[in-house]
């Protein structure tokens, strides 16, 4: 195997441990364009080129979105990086507590008990987040696998791409004015 051929992560052969190429590039791509999404967001925001953000002065929401930004690429980081180093365990820990705490926060944006169809993600968050540190305790690494694969496709970038489509969301205000 050529040095070009096992740097490309869509050609790479894929280990006991890894993600298969589909996913792995699906992974990628969602990844990217998320992490890319909230630089940008963030950047025009911090530029001055935004709208007033009264969303900030809700703790919540200032929690929610201090916490979920960083998920994007560290989740990225993790499933893309070698598996069962002790970075990797120290990593995905801080990532499994961020969102949990994300998910957390929540509940508590409009007031607890005033949810919308959105905080379905908050249950399906907190069912993977018990499930991935089970399965990795019990050294079901496939199982492991699939509950972060699903955690980081199903309860981060879909929400993350309603953040940004909704008008009137804090990633919509900041991406778009």
């Amino acid at each position: 195997m050529s040095a070009l051929a096992f740097a490309n992560p869509f050609r790479r052969p894929a280990g006991a441990l890894d993600l298969g190429p589909l996913t792995r590039g699906l992974v990628i791509v969602a990844g990217s364009v998320m992490t890319a999404l909230c630089v940008l967001a963030i950047g025009r925001a911090l530029l001055g080129y935004t709208p007033d953000l009264p969303h900030l002065q809700n703790l919540a929401i200032a929690i929610h979105v201090t916490t979920v930004i960083p998920c994007v690429p560290l989740g990225l980081y993790l499933l893309l990086a070698r598996k069962g180093t002790p970075m990797h365990k120290q990593l995905g820990k801080l990532w499994i507590a961020l969102m949990v705490i994300t998910a957390t926060a929540t509940l508590w944006i409009h007031g607890l008990g005033n949810f919308s169809w959105i905080h379905i993600f908050v249950p399906l968050t907190y069912r993977a987040a018990w499930y991935t540190v089970a399965k990795a305790r019990r050294g079901d690494i496939r199982g492991h696998r699939n509950e972060i694969i699903g955690l980081f496709l199903g309860a981060l970038m879909i929400p993350g791409v309603f953040a940004f489509l909704l008008e009137g969301r804090l990633m919509n205000t900041m991406l778009f004015g």
